[in-house]
């Protein structure tokens, strides 16, 4: 089992300087306790907290990096970019990381984003399906023609291809059935979401692998990501999450992320116990392991920064984490996918 990290956003009034200092430090101490993955996901004009954009921020934690050390976008907002401007940034990424890159995807959540970009919400499936499909091309041939319902273009020359060949890896985020499916068509994994419990996830990677299957596709292990948190007991557990991580979760549900409703924030530590890894550190050991004993995933993905969290603070979870989990539980394998689904549903 591999760990990683998500490396998330900052209040605006840290300044950028300091968000910057917080962004080196964060990654230089994942690498230090032994995680393996660091990736960011992706938001614009984003009220009240700064995102850094994905493919400068990368380009510059990667010369900070081992070359054992992945990173990846967790997750871009597909739809809203040009395929050939997304694809030559994110092949030019690769080379400069030497093809250690894994690019996730999704479509976001925001309208206003998507507004912003004159880009229309109510397509973004399909944007993001044929987003893949084009970029895919211009990963892997000399010469690019297509012609599709987004885009089009006439036989004309590449000259940025990954290392990585035919293309880096491609995660696809997703939280429901249908997403799921579209995650099993057009990339390698299905990236799973932190809200999910383990039996919604059970049932989601049955059908992400029944998918795949019918297709001919290969099954792969999936990122799971999971907010992960080491307290004195369970209670004191829930107690620091709740510290750090409330003010999110409400910023989430003001912003219309469906699975976070108010009455769910409102319950905060009811909401949390189902899907959060919560207490101390032997349980959460245990909890861990139980996943990869039921689940065919890897790596997991934890949160070791809330907004507002200082580079110390950052700093000492990452150190404690890498201490009590990921070093005990580094030579912990996840069940396969052949033995998955050879076991009954439920």
């Amino acid at each position: 089992m591999e760990f990683g990290i998500l490396m998330g956003d900052q209040p605006v009034a840290s300044s950028a300087r300091e968000h910057l200092d917080l962004m080196l430090r964060k990654a230089e101490a994942a690498q230090r306790a032994g995680f393996t993955y660091l990736t960011i996901g992706q938001h614009f004009l984003y009220d009240g907290f700064r995102w850094f954009q994905p493919v400068p921020l990368l380009a510059r934690l990667a010369a900070e990096l081992d070359d054992h050390v992945t990173i990846g976008t967790t997750v871009l907002i597909g739809p809203v970019h040009h395929p050939v401007v997304l694809g030559e940034e994110l092949a030019t990424l690769d080379v400069v990381t030497g093809g250690r890159l894994v690019v996730g995807l999704g479509t976001g959540y925001l309208p206003q984003e998507y507004a912003t970009m004159g880009v229309p919400f109510g397509q973004r499936y399909r944007l993001l399906e044929e987003l893949i499909e084009v970029m895919t091309k211009l990963w892997s041939s000399d010469r690019v023609s297509h012609q599709g319902r987004f885009w089009q273009i006439d036989d004309l020359p590449t000259h940025v291809h990954p290392l990585q060949q035919p293309r880096p890896p491609v995660w696809l985020g997703a939280m429901r059935e249908t997403g799921v499916r579209r995650a099993a068509r057009h990339g390698d994994v299905w990236t799973i979401t932190p809200q999910q419990t383990i039996d919604q996830v059970d049932a989601l990677i049955r059908t992400y692998a029944a998918e795949r299957t019918s297709r001919g596709l290969p099954l792969n292990p999936l990122p799971l990501r999971r907010e992960l948190m080491i307290g004195e007991d369970f209670d004191d557990a829930v107690s620091r999450f709740a510290a750090v991580a409330r003010g999110k979760y409400e910023a989430y549900a003001g912003r219309g992320m469906t699975l976070l409703g108010d009455d769910e924030v409102r319950n905060f530590g009811d909401t949390v116990r189902d899907h959060v890894i919560l207490g101390d550190a032997e349980a959460c050991r245990k909890q861990v392991a139980d996943i990869a004993a039921a689940l065919p995933v890897g790596p997991l993905l934890v949160r070791p920064h809330w907004p507002g969290m200082d580079a110390e603070q950052t700093e000492a979870y990452l150190a404690h984490v890498g201490r009590e989990i990921v070093q005990p539980l580094r030579g912990l394998e996840s069940r396969s996918f052949a033995d998955f689904l050879e076991r009954p549903a439920g």
